[in-house]
């Protein structure tokens, strides 16, 4: 059996982590396993997991009335997604869909923040390594926008 302090070690977003902030840590992981077309969490309920993906695809998506759903980001292996977790409201602002089976770290939010409040070298090193995520993704979206609007976005 695969122990999780080192499958959470290994993971791209954990890795390089200070051992003791990775148990620190692993006391808020658990093992997800998510099936194909199954919905890990829609838009407007708790945020209350923060995801690694270890196998499969995971989709974000988001509605609009008469438009149904369409999807923004598709993410895999060493991704990780849910990052509403961290602010206030902690609420999800898209869906997220497996589009295979997929396998996945599943971090209790409330735990880990916890965690890093009461340990603020953990948990300034989490947003180190959120950050640059979140500039990715902000980064992707405007990249989207520039060739759905055309160049005066």
């Amino acid at each position: 059996m695969e122990s999780l302090e080192r499958i959470l070690g290994e993971h791209p977003f954990f890795a390089g982590l200070d051992e003791s902030f990775i148990k620190l840590a692993c006391g808020c992981a658990r093992n997800a396993r998510i099936q194909a077309g199954e919905f890990v969490f829609h838009e407007g309920e708790a945020a209350d997991h923060f995801y690694l993906i270890r196998e499969g695809s995971v989709a974000l998506q988001v509605s609009a009335p008469g438009r149904g759903a369409s999807t923004f980001l598709t993410l895999g292996r060493g991704e990780v997604f849910g990052v509403n977790w961290l602010v206030p409201p902690y609420r999800w602002v898209y869906d997220a869909k497996a589009l295979e089976l997929t396998r996945a770290i599943a971090m209790d939010a409330t735990c880990l923040r916890s965690k890093c409040e009461a340990d603020h070298d953990l948990g300034y090193d989490i947003m180190k390594r959120l950050m640059p995520i979140l500039i990715d993704r902000l980064h992707t979206t405007r990249l989207q926008f520039l060739d759905l609007y055309g160049s005066h976005v």
